[in-house]
């Protein structure tokens, strides 16, 4: 994420704000073993780096396709399925504002490894059974520890994987900016259609949850020789840019993350519980989730563009947030033989949406640094609170026993959405 301040120079490239902008000394490019302009050696850092983004979101999706099936087997309360669908989205929010200041220690490259590593341990551990306990009991605290080790593993790449993707490919950052991005959604989708296939070969839901450490354990083997090449340098961070968090203009963009993030993280988490409650089989559910985020990636892919088309962004904003609310209520109370039709909806709304968000660092912001600054605080902020999204709708279902309430809890949120993107859309820059 860098420091575009033009809305027609806006795209999805630019969305790649570098966290440590305001190191001193700077941060250098990643060493590679043939020299700084060896085409292989670049060729495999942007392999290692997609293939980062391909694993950061399967934790979310995987767990939400086969739910019932770890519910009834594992005997989880209901705190229990609500806690791990939170916990990771606050762990988001939580360990954002530590990758810099890790960073700064280690090395951006070394802390990846290092997030690499916490995140392949927690998909190993999370279907474990621990022995010693009442059957199926054990799985409930090894789910717990190893969701929360890959939520912070997942924070610290969030983090830093866009800068490194803007440092050390800045004359290719419309192929290895659309390649990150797209491997991200395409993470969720991967977990959301392969996940429940994988339950059902198997018969077994650990293996479904096992089954995606294997690509974590693989980046990392490939990321080890790149990251143990570098020779961290101790940075001091110094301050530069405007003061976001006495800005209102920066609170009005970050609730409007903290809405859209409400809505995004409840998607991978509850998505599929809802269509199977509704009578939709398993597989199907995971591929019209799969679908759905498929189509996220459309509306990410044109949204920032044309967001930065028009003189300020408020009918966009809005439009896209009456959208997904929208989509996303149609989808739990809509009528079933439309169902695709409102997953579709729900998908492009949030892609679109999520899209609209993040180009708001770039259209609000004069100067990378400030823009860096805003990301840090749309991150924090926005998944800090923007968990209690999947934390209201667990809630809402074990008290009531149906997922109705969630939708009109959407229906809210939506609305919302539209009403803090209508003030966060105006032609304004933050500082002024």
């Amino acid at each position: 994420m860098g420091a575009v301040t033009r809305a027609d120079n806006v795209d999805v490239p630019g969305l790649l704000v570098d966290a440590e902008i305001d190191d001193v000394p700077p941060a250098s490019p990643t060493v590679l073993p043939d020299g700084p302009r060896s085409r292989r050696a670049l060729a495999y850092l942007g392999l290692c780096l997609v293939l980062i983004g391909l694993n950061l979101r399967t934790v979310f999706s995987s767990f939400a396709a086969v739910l019932p099936e770890i519910t009834s087997d594992a005997g989880l309360p209901g705190w229990a399925v609500v806690v791990l669908t939170t916990v990771p989205v606050t762990l988001l929010g939580l360990f954002a504002p530590l990758a810099p200041v890790l960073a700064r220690r280690f090395g951006a490259e070394r802390v990846l490894l290092g997030a690499m590593a916490v995140l392949t341990a927690g998909l190993l551990l999370r279907p474990a059974d621990i022995g010693g306990l009442a059957p199926g009991a054990g799985h409930l605290p090894a789910l717990l520890v190893g969701t929360a080790a890959c939520g912070a593993a997942i924070a610290l790449c969030n983090v830093l994987l866009p800068g490194l993707v803007k440092r050390d490919f800045p004359h290719r950052l419309g192929l290895m900016g659309g390649l990150y991005t797209t491997a991200i959604c395409a993470s969720a989708a991967l977990g959301a259609g392969f996940t429940y296939p994988v339950f059902t070969a198997t018969g077994e839901w650990t293996a479904g949850l096992w089954f995606w450490a294997a690509p974590a354990a693989v980046v990392l083997l490939l990321f080890l020789p790149v990251a143990l090449r570098q020779h961290p340098v101790r940075h001091q961070a110094v301050s530069d840019g405007v003061n976001v968090w006495r800005s209102a203009v920066a609170w009005q963009v970050t609730i409007f993350m903290v809405l859209q993030a409400m809505m995004s993280f409840s998607v991978f988490a509850w998505l599929a519980p809802i269509l199977r409650e509704r009578g939709v089989d398993g597989g199907t559910a995971g591929l019209m989730v799969s679908v759905s985020i498929v189509l996220q990636m459309l509306g990410s892919l044109f949204a920032p563009a044309l967001a930065a088309r028009f003189k300020d962004q408020r009918a966009i904003s809005v439009a896209v947030a009456l959208m997904t609310g929208g989509g996303f209520a149609l989808s739990i109370f809509g009528p079933l033989e439309l169902i695709w039709v409102w997953a579709g909806l729900l998908g492009l709304g949030q892609g679109s949406l999520t899209a609209v968000a993040l180009t708001m660092i770039m259209l609000r912001t004069r100067d990378g640094h400030t823009a860096a600054h805003l990301s840090g605080m749309m991150q924090g902020v926005g998944y800090g609170l923007g968990s209690t999204g999947t934390l209201m709708v667990g809630q809402l279902h074990q008290s009531t026993g149906s997922f109705t309430a969630a939708g009109l809890l959407f229906l809210v949120v939506g609305s919302l959405a539209a009403v803090f993107g209508y003030r966060a859309g105006r032609n304004r820059y933050i500082g002024d």
